[in-house]
């Protein structure tokens, strides 16, 4: 892939609403979990979720574009403003695009607004709920906030989304069909239907502790913690970049995306498709081989089945090289922000190459046996991160990867 550089950065988070208090909180090891309000721990049935506390959309956007819109497009926006803010200079919106992964879109606001069909009749239903709950209406809202007329996508592959986003982002940059593209994802799906329903299906244990809900790649992992926020970044060409004087964080240089052809929500067990997802991202980057990745942002899950797999495709396209190989998850941290996850996990790694450590995994104290690498614990650890590889798996066998390197 032709260099396209990542400019500017954002990030609404349960522990940051900007990439300072983001990296400072990630870094200190704090998690962002708590009890969800339907929760019923005197009964011992415990639930948690990771929502962005405090967040106040009046602070980013107007009272129109608030009523208009669910919290999935006010964190992309909220996200957004920052990124393009921390990229800085003019850009033509005939060449600006937007490119944005959404997975449960509005499925909150729509809920909410059948409950109040069965209990308060037609009239109580939100008249701007379609504009609410659309999937499309996030990355629209921004290209509406910005005036843009580049590209406008939303892209849809469960929690590989923003990783897709952004490989879709990079490759549409590269090859001429715009100059700079606002790329990520967003996410904001806590609902107890939705969190029932999760359970019912298996994929969550909740334990009776906030701070061991969530344990990617420990041997005690018991299941996703469903998180929210967005997180975006400014691509660029790189040319483009060095001419205008812009700090560049990473060049993406890598990206695959593939169907396993599974399985609707488990992963294929011997990991061989995410093997090879992260294997074409490799080649596609130029890499000589996978020795030549210093640090991987797993996806990891804090799932049994999912982390496994992972591991095995870590043990596999790695080999030997595994053995030193540093690699972390943030959903210790934030939990699983499901679309938003990729691009969370990207900035984390972002921050690694500026500050020469890779950030711990939050929670995990007992590494899995199966996990032949480096799983980082108790604290960051220091790492010299030239290239950075990042996982994305969802639902419905989606495989996503992107290699970033150093600028």
């Amino acid at each position: 892939m032709r260099d396209v550089a990542i400019t500017g950065i954002g990030v609404i988070s349960c522990i940051g609403q900007s990439a300072d208090e983001y990296f400072t909180r990630l870094d200190a090891g704090e998690h962002g979990v708590t009890a969800a309000p339907w929760a019923e721990p005197e009964a011992g049935r415990y639930a948690w979720i990771a929502p962005v506390p405090d967040f106040d959309p009046s602070a980013w956007l107007d009272e129109r574009v608030i009523a208009g819109s669910d919290t999935f497009t006010q964190h992309a926006l909220a996200a957004t403003i920052q990124a393009v803010g921390d990229a800085g200079g003019d850009f033509d919106p005939l060449r600006t695009g937007v490119v944005l992964g959404v997975t449960m879109a509005g499925a909150r606001a729509l809920l909410d607004a059948q409950r109040l069909l069965d209990t308060q009749g037609p009239d109580a239903v939100p008249r701007k709920l379609n504009i609410q709950v659309w999937p499309n209406m996030a990355a629209g809202q921004i290209a509406m906030h910005y005036g843009l007329h580049g590209p406008l996508l939303t892209v849809s592959s469960a929690c590989a989304s923003s990783l897709d986003a952004i490989g879709t982002a990079a490759r549409m940059i590269e090859t001429g069909q715009a100059d700079v593209i606002i790329a990520g994802g967003t996410e904001c799906g806590l609902a107890p239907a939705l969190a029932y329903s999760q359970r019912g299906y298996g994929m969550s244990n909740p334990p009776d502790r906030a701070d061991r809900a969530s344990l990617p790649f420990d041997v005690h992992r018991c299941g996703v913690v469903e998180g929210a926020g967005a997180a975006v970044v400014v691509l660029e060409h790189a040319g483009r970049a060095a001419r205008r004087g812009a700090h560049a964080y990473g060049l993406v240089t890598g990206y695959a995306s593939l169907s396993e052809g599974f399985h609707p929500s488990s992963p294929e067990p011997s990991g061989r498709w995410e093997a090879e997802a992260m294997r074409r991202a490799q080649h596609d980057a130029g890499l000589a081989g996978p020795q030549e990745v210093d640090a991987v942002i797993a996806h990891a899950t804090a799932t049994p089945a999912g982390d496994l797999a992972e591991a095995k495709a870590i043990n596999e396209l790695f080999g030997e090289h595994a053995a030193e190989l540093p690699v972390t998850s943030i959903k210790g941290h934030v939990g699983h922000t499901g679309s938003a996850s990729g691009a969370m996990g990207l900035l984390a790694g972002l921050h690694g190459m500026q500050a020469g450590t890779l950030v711990q995994v939050a929670g995990t104290t007992e590494v899995e046996p199966e996990a032949r690498f480096r799983v980082i614990t108790h604290a960051p650890a220091k790492a010299g991160i030239g290239v950075l590889q990042v996982n994305g798996f969802g639902f419905g066998g989606q495989d996503a990867c992107l290699i970033v390197t150093r600028a």
